[in-house]
């Protein structure tokens, strides 16, 4: 066996044991602040432990060219201010200074924060569950910045940022990849030459991770699924997609890979395509490697799909219903897609207890849904027309009789995130 799949078990046991006392309510409340660092944005969240319920949000914008704060209380009024933010620092400054605002702040003094924990891409094989920082993660997260070029730099500066301003507080790292962590070797090895993954560990990694975490344990709770006895499809449906086979609470195979770039149809990403594509294109074109990956990732997909009209399927649906057969083309494409690993997953696992659908396209676009659902009648699954209608909301979108239960299950990857905080850090 190959090194029998070490990095996926090394401390699973410890993991579970902790989200099996934050489930059971058995700890005293807190404030944690979820702070979501991207290169030139930060978004943020106030949430109460206890009641679980977001007490600020908001979103800073143009981080290192001139710098725009929305800060939001809950209940209150959008606050927009233009404000200089030339590093991460001076953003999360900000933040703090909106927080304990005299006039609209949600927090008396700084001194309620308890916790910091942070969403991050990528934890490559040395990080495969939720940490709270030290050295040693800071150096993990670096080494895994050639993964996750564009994000893992980004969390970075968040975290030193918020360590810096904060001294004291413990800060959690939550990493994208960690939920993909525990699938076996045969599902997560590439039929490639093993000194790829012995030197270099190219394998499937998985993303979406936290939503999918979130989303698979909200379904199997909403339904009374029993978790050691459970197969759940999570269809995470946004610009950025993804699906994953969720058996007896683990994740046991899920569609994006090495990168976010695999799989299913996306917003603007390719999804599957032939690696001989590649070659192929860059020969004709007179184009690197790195134009190519770029062409996959921002010039294709559904965009591409409907000849650049958009990647939002509001637009699709409403050109496809004006007769644009293109828009039509890129919305039956995206469904199909779907559909066939929903298939390939409920193969998987041998059979399939529920599917959730989640993200913007999966909790609000009821067409791809109903497309997506049309296609798995072989598993004796019937739609509520009516249900269907809905949007936004939790809900069972199959009929009673229904051999497989289908629900719309809104994601929060800000509350899973202070879920695993909580749990670490008491």
């Amino acid at each position: 066996m190959e090194g029998a799949c070490e990095e996926n078990n090394a401390s699973g046991a410890l993991a579970e044991r902790k989200r099996i006392i934050k489930e059971n309510q058995g700890e005293s409340a807190m404030k944690v602040l979820v702070v979501n660092c991207g290169s030139s944005s930060l978004k943020y969240q106030i949430i109460d432990s206890d009641t679980e319920k977001v007490e600020a949000k908001g979103l800073c914008e143009r981080i290192g060219i001139d710098g725009r704060l929305t800060y939001q209380p809950t209940g209150g009024e959008k606050e927009v201010t233009e404000a200089p933010m030339p590093t991460h620092n001076e953003a999360i400054s900000l933040v703090l200074e909106a927080l304990v605002n005299p006039k609209t702040g949600v927090l008396k003094s700084l001194d309620e924060v308890e916790a910091i924990g942070h969403r991050v891409l990528h934890g490559g094989t040395k990080l495969t569950e939720s940490r709270i920082v030290d050295d040693e993660v800071i150096a993990a997260i670096e080494e895994a910045c050639d993964l996750g070029p564009l994000h893992n730099p980004a969390n970075l500066m968040g975290i030193r940022a918020c360590m810096q301003l904060m001294p004291g507080k413990p800060n959690v790292v939550v990493f994208d990849t960690s939920f993909g962590m525990t699938l076996p070797a045969y599902a997560y090895r590439y039929a490639i030459p093993t000194r790829f993954y012995d030197k270099y560990k190219v394998r499937r990694y998985g993303f979406h991770g936290t939503s999918h975490s979130f989303v698979s344990k909200e379904t199997i709770k909403y339904l009374g699924l029993d978790k050691d006895n459970s197969k759940v499809i999570v269809c995470h449906l946004g610009n950025g997609a993804s699906i994953s086979a969720v058996q007896n609470g683990k994740c046991v195979d899920t569609s994006m890979g090495l990168t976010p770039l695999e799989g299913l149809i996306m917003g603007t990403r390719s999804g599957d395509v032939d690696p001989s594509i590649l070659q192929y294109l860059c020969n004709h074109e007179g184009i690197d490697i790195n134009q190519m990956l770029s062409i996959l990732n921002h010039d294709s997909g559904v965009m591409a799909l409907s000849n650049n009209l958009s990647s939002d399927f509001r637009d699709l649906e409403e050109a496809m219903n004006a007769g644009n057969e293109a828009a039509g083309l890129a919305i039956d494409a995206f469904a199909y897609r779907v559909a066939k690993y929903v298939g390939a997953y409920t193969a998987a696992m041998n059979g399939v207890d529920a599917i959730a659908f989640t993200g913007g396209i999966g909790e609000n676009a009821g067409l791809v849904r109903k497309k997506v659902l049309e296609r798995l009648g072989y598993l004796g699954i019937s739609m509520d027309e009516e249900q269907n209608k809905k949007r936004g909301e939790r809900f069972i979108l199959s009929t009673k009789d229904s051999k497989v239960t289908v629900c719309v299950l809104p994601t929060n990857e800000e509350l899973a995130i202070c879920r695993e905080t909580v749990a670490l850090v008491q």
